[in-house]
């Protein structure tokens, strides 16, 4: 058991997503921060000049290439990992996380060149009518939070489901990147290995308020926010607690298959 003031990780990431356009169009949206042990969270870009934005491709090529070779990271990305149990009963698929990445990922090519969501939901790329779900259905995790939105509720202020249509298949691709390097919380298991990167699911509203924003956008903040909770719950002891949430034996079975929010009790 890691006790407060111990570490496994050298470096937190904060992800705020964004599933706008296509996975070659550069987003102000989409924005990622990295802090050290030792050091605040300060805003990573793709390039030195900081008018360059990241672009869905350019982001999944760099964690692949910083998580490959770099030192032991926690990853906190602002979009759903999976989808609620009643997604895999209506279209009945198996209750496995890779799996279902794998049949998300063809019906929902969102990770091909100038392909986009939006596309998919009318019908012009992909099969999305074949696999999609419905604005009412909820996971469990997100039922423990007060303002946590159903991964298929598009198109209100607040909504993850573009943004978690369009990041999955680059999760996936990730996963296949980087193999045991890297743990997925919590669907390879709730503790991970010494020296695994682990890649979760962040809400940066969780905590975002607690923390003045300053001059930086709301997108900016929410990154931000992620990487800074990340460090700070590590160095608290904090972190130990967010891997083993208080759940029931068929609670963590279900959040094995949902996914779950790091962070929430």
């Amino acid at each position: 058991m890691i006790q407060r003031g111990e570490t496994r990780f050298e470096r937190y990431i904060g992800v705020d997503y964004s599933g706008a356009m296509s996975p070659r169009t550069r987003l102000p949206g989409l924005r990622v921060y990295a802090a050290t042990r030792r050091g605040e969270a300060l805003e990573v870009r793709p390039r030195d000049d900081r008018r360059v934005h990241w672009t869905r491709f350019e982001l999944a090529e760099w964690l692949a290439n910083a998580l490959g070779d770099g030192p032991p990271t926690l990853v906190a990305i602002d979009h759903g990992l999976s989808f609620p149990l009643a997604y895999f009963q209506r279209h009945q698929l198996p209750l496995e996380w890779d799996s279902f990445l794998d049949d998300f990922a063809r019906h929902w090519p969102t990770d091909e060149d100038w392909n986009c969501v939006d596309f998919v939901r009318e019908g012009l790329t992909g099969a999305g009518a074949a696999r999609a779900g419905d604005a009412k259905w909820r996971r469990l995790c997100e039922t423990r939070t007060r303002r946590a939105k159903s991964v298929f509720h598009f198109d209100v202020p607040g909504s993850v489901a573009k943004s978690t249509h369009a990041g999955l298949p680059w999760i996936r691709r990730l996963r296949g990147a980087l193999g045991r390097r890297a743990f997925f919380w919590p669907f390879d298991g709730w503790q991970p290995r010494f020296g695994a990167h682990l890649v979760a699911e962040g809400y940066p509203s969780l905590w975002s308020r607690e923390f003045e924003r300053g001059t930086r956008t709301q997108d900016q903040h929410d990154a931000w926010t992620l990487a800074t909770v990340l460090r700070s719950a590590e160095e608290r002891g904090l972190l130990t607690r967010w891997l083993e949430p208080e759940l029931s034996a068929r609670e963590r079975q279900l959040a094995r298959v949902e996914g779950w929010i790091l962070g929430v009790d």
